[in-house]
């Protein structure tokens, strides 16, 4: 699968789809750096907040949270990655409605400056050791700002490849740009992996934790250069100006629809950073792994993953979205119910299947993810409801998640089956939302 195959005749033989416009999905060169842009601002976004994740888990409690019980000090460290979550509906709803009346392009410029340098300045950051309980005050307000620019990354790149797309390619274009995530894993873990090995551990809680947030720098400037040279998408230019007040707009006519795209990412929001996050503390913590070992279980899950990713994207430009949802929730319900007790065996490939797995299973529906929410909504609020529902979803349900799930393990011992019970939940409340969505497969984006 290859950017070229994004050009093709649109909306063929689909119920509820009506022609492309003549500018979308043209297979332009601008079309093609849409999708390199959007992939490398996912990349760069996905790469910190998979370093963030995995440090959260092993050496920031000890560097930013000295004075607290080790329990106490993980569940404080989860706490400063789930702010990152907790700013997204606010960097969303900010972003969005300047996306929706200044233009896609004009906002990406700007929140890829700034997640960033809030990533450098994390890796720049002083610890409790140096500076006492300015160093934890700062990383909390570096979290919320890369959270804050998230919120309005994410949703935005995916739109400018979802207007750039032809109808019939349209999750294929989504899924090649969302597998920046567990790429940006596979290379966050080998990163971590590399060091741990190659340093001490000194040398490691020391000055090699620093080196992957630094290393955004490079990523900055490639995904600047990149984006400079993307127009605006079709579907915006066509919209410009029908729609002066996106906000009222979007909560008039389309609040139930933002609401249920909220509701729809619960589990794979949840479960996502269960199986990665937590799964990192409750591996090196609870039973023992080291961390290289830890590091190297997510490099295989998360390389196995981009498959998944790929093939659900496809899968959604054939069969449609909702399938391809419902699918993957099933493979999350799969590995879910077996996933601590396979996990407390010990065993390192047993352990690598089952986070795999599950991994697959919301790589799977991450896919289509881009395309089912911008064909959700009209463009002079897609931009609006589109992160508000995805970056709401995250809040709600991925933001507390690791540190839910640490609470869990703290207050019973029957933690890993509340954990377990967690999980079934939110999928249920998924499965709901999906069904009470339309399935628009194929829609045109330019009305």
């Amino acid at each position: 699968m290859t950017v070229s195959e994004l050009e093709g005749p649109a909306g063929a033989g689909r119920p509820d789809t009506a022609p492309e416009s003549p500018e979308a999905g043209s297979g332009t060169p601008t079309a093609r750096r849409a999708v390199v842009s959007g992939a490398l601002g996912s990349a760069l976004e996905w790469f910190d907040f998979s370093v963030y994740g995995a440090l959260s888990a092993t050496v920031f409690p000890q560097l930013f949270f000295p004075d607290l019980a080790p329990g106490t000090a993980l569940l404080a460290s989860f706490a400063t990655f789930g702010v990152g979550l907790v700013a997204r509906p606010l960097g969303g709803l900010v972003f969005g409605l300047l996306g929706d009346r200044l233009g896609r392009r004009n906002v990406l410029m700007f929140t890829l400056l700034l997640m960033g340098a809030a990533s450098v300045l994390i890796g720049l950051l002083p610890t409790y050791g140096t500076v006492g309980i300015v160093a934890p005050v700062a990383l909390v307000t570096l979290r919320f700002l890369q959270g804050f620019a998230l919120g309005g990354e994410h949703t935005g790149s995916q739109l400018m490849v979802m207007e750039h797309s032809a109808s019939r390619r349209r999750g294929l274009a989504g899924a090649l740009m969302s597998v920046g995530s567990p790429i940006s894993q596979v290379l966050a873990t080998l990163t971590l992996t590399g060091l741990a090995a190659w340093l001490t551990e000194d040398q490691f809680t020391g000055w090699g934790w620093r080196i992957p947030f630094l290393m955004s720098v490079a990523l900055i400037a490639i995904g600047y250069y990149i984006r400079h040279r993307v127009e605006e998408t079709p579907a915006f230019l066509a919209s410009e100006g029908k729609s002066e007040q996106p906000a009222r707009g979007l909560l008039r006519q389309h609040r139930k629809t933002v609401m249920l795209l909220v509701l729809a990412w619960a589990a794979p929001g949840a479960l996502y950073y269960i199986t990665v996050t937590f799964a990192i503390s409750y591996l090196t913590g609870q039973l023992g792994f080291d961390k290289s070992s830890t590091f190297g279980l997510m490099v295989v899950a998360n390389s196995i993953s981009i498959g998944a990713s790929l093939l659900g994207g496809w899968s959604s430009d054939r069969i449609g979205r909702k399938r391809v949802l419902f699918t993957g929730l099933a493979v999350l319900l799969a590995f879910l119910v077996p996933f601590f007790l396979i996990l407390d065996t010990g065993n390192w490939w047993l352990a690598a299947l089952t986070i795999t797995g599950a991994l697959c299973g919301v790589q799977f529906m991450t896919g289509c993810q881009g395309a089912f929410y911008a064909e959700a909504l009209p463009t002079p609020v897609r931009y609006t409801g589109s992160a508000l529902g995805l970056t709401g979803g995250n809040m709600l349900f991925a933001a507390p998640a690791p540190l839910l799930a640490t609470w869990l393990m703290q207050i019973s011992d029957n933690g890993t089956l509340l954990i377990t019970v967690y999980g079934l939940l939110t999928i249920l409340i998924s499965a709901v939302a999906i069904r009470l969505l339309p399935d628009r497969t194929g829609r045109r984006l330019d009305a």
